[in-house]
Order: C-alpha cells, then structure tokens, then sequence
C-alpha cells in the first residue's frame, strides 16, 4: 500500500540572485562607460555629407577662442600653445606609428589657423583626420 506524502511548495522567492544581477550590471556599465573618451573641450564642427571610418588615437583641437587643446589616447585634453603642437604628436607618433590625428576645430575659427595645423601634420607625414558633424 502506498503512503500518499503531500510536499508542501515553498512559496517566498529569493532576491538574492536578482540583486547579485544588477550590481553585475551595474559595475558593467561603470567600466564600459569609462571607454569612451568624450571631447570636453565644446566646440560646434562644420557639418558634411561623408564622416571617416578611421579610428584616430591623437586629437588636436581647436576652441572658438583659438585655444588649442591636445589629448592623446583616453587621457583628457590639454591646453597647449602652438609651439608645443609639433613636439607632442612627434611623441604620439613615436608611441603609435600607425595613429591618425583628429582635427577638431569649431566652425568658427578661421581657415588659416586650421591650415596652420594642416602644414604640421603634411611636415611630419602624419595622417590628420578633420572631424565634421553630419548634416541632418
């Protein structure tokens, strides 16, 4: 004769496993988000049809003051006079041979001082990027 055994169904539900979850997700977003490297210095690029597929390393960039900011890698820009340009992408070039330079320059700043940089990176045979915004 067989003995009837009723189980009872445990019925509270662990949160546990959910929060362990979340604060994966969390740390998971707090690292990725430190990848990206936003331009801080503010300036509004002229705008154009095609953008470029390549990947710089080096950025110079240009303000509406015609400051000019230089960062290479993730570190964070910094403000440079003109002279010291040349010395810091000779150094960037010699870390990483096969880097593009971004050129970021607002809309605003005149053409010449954009050709100012253009003619270092032509000097030095590096290969400069000038970065637009998209036309909408």
């Amino acid at each position: 004769m067989g003995l009837k055994r009723k189980t009872k169904i445990d019925k509270n539900f662990s949160m546990a496993s959910m929060t362990d979850v979340i604060f994966l997700l969390l740390i998971f977003f707090m690292v990725t988000s430190t990848v990206v490297v936003p331009n801080a210095i503010k300036v509004t690029l002229p705008q154009s049809q095609k953008q470029t597929a390549a990947k710089p390393l080096t950025r110079v960039t240009i303000d509406s003051g015609l400051n000019y900011y230089v960062a290479f890698g993730n570190q964070r820009e910094v403000k440079v006079s003109f002279d010291d340009i040349t010395p810091f992408l000779q150094e960037s070039i010699a870390k990483e041979p096969d880097m593009y330079v971004a050129l970021y320059a607002d809309e605003t700043v005149p053409y010449r001082e954009i050709v100012k940089i253009l003619n270092i990176s032509n000097e030095n045979n590096f290969r400069m990027v000038l970065i637009t915004r998209p036309i909408k």
